[in-house]
């Protein structure tokens, strides 16, 4: 059976095949950036790489050839002795394994106690939970310099000079953690979840371990590797509290290298690459996850 199409219809059909909508804005198509969207994108990625090549190139040459006009701009032959130099006289094998230590325990225990207090924060309702909101949040105004001398005096009263759980234990919380956690779980975190658990009778614990814990998962990755790198690059209060031929971290261990009438900077620059190759490689394994639970994260919102 034929159908008869009218002037009119086949005049609406011929318009409809001519407008097309664009790639871009089809159902899964791909949106593509243009030359100059690229270009700046080369600019930032070029400057933000910059140091960390400037580092292995001052770390390749000698310290006279570093106090040289114009400065060298490309790689000498001395990397791998100055790595070994700095490696053995800042004794950096055991300052790697105490920062492991300190960023490990700090970094899960702020991710583990903020999701806690955020959960509480967020969805729980009880008395001055604002009031102690704020009182939160104001810590975050407050310079950490200005607690240096009080926590000092603690520590030095419980003897815990030049031990590792004088760094640990001031780092066990996060005020940053708690309101991130707070903000997320606010619209990660369906109200009705809760509510139906309770209705099935599960206490305040378990809906934590087998609801909110679940939920801010990829809150919680990105919230860990922000805390991890922190307390890595820490070194105020590291440098105070440890010596470098004790218990040293890596930021404490790099202080004490090219010490003399004239510092050795391509042995500090040496030092400082190999206390930033364990981030590096800590972004190349987990980039896509935080990535990833940040977008996660972004699309719950």
């Amino acid at each position: 059976m034929t159908t008869t199409l009218t002037p009119v219809d086949r005049e609406a059909q011929a318009a409809k095949g001519r407008v097309r909508r664009p790639k871009a804005a089809r159902a899964g198509g791909t949106l593509h950036a243009g030359p100059v969207a690229y270009a700046i994108l080369a600019l930032f990625t070029i400057g933000s790489l910059f140091p960390l090549v400037w580092t292995a190139i001052a770390a390749s040459r000698d310290n006279q050839r570093l106090a040289e006009t114009p400065p060298p701009f490309w790689f000498g032959s001395n990397l791998m002795d100055n790595l070994e130099i700095a490696w053995k006289d800042a004794n950096l094998g055991e300052a790697f394994l105490n920062t492991t230590i300190v960023a490990g325990i700090s970094a899960v225990t702020i991710v583990v106690l903020s999701t806690i207090a955020g959960f509480a924060f967020a969805k729980l309702r009880f008395k001055g939970r604002n009031a102690l909101m704020l009182i939160v949040i104001g810590t975050m105004m407050v310079p950490p310099q200005l607690s240096v001398i009080p926590l000092y005096m603690m520590v030095a009263k419980l003897d815990w000079t030049d031990q590792l759980q004088a760094v640990i234990l001031p780092s066990i919380v996060s005020a940053f953690g708690v309101f991130f956690m707070r903000q997320y779980l606010l619209q990660a975190l369906p109200d009705e979840l809760i509510e139906a658990a309770r209705v099935d009778g599960a206490s305040s614990w378990r809906v934590v371990w087998h609801i909110v814990f679940p939920a801010a998962r990829p809150a919680m990755a990105v919230l860990g590797m922000l805390m991890f790198v922190q307390t890595w690059n820490d070194f105020l209060w590291p440098f105070l509290v440890l010596t470098q031929t004790g218990n040293p971290t890596v930021q404490v261990a790099v202080a004490g290298l090219g010490r003399g009438y004239t510092p050795d900077q391509s042995l500090i620059m040496a030092g400082a690459l190999l206390g930033t190759l364990p981030l590096l490689l800590v972004f190349a394994i987990f980039g896509k996850q935080i990535v990833g639970g940040i977008m996660q994260g972004a699309v719950k919102g």
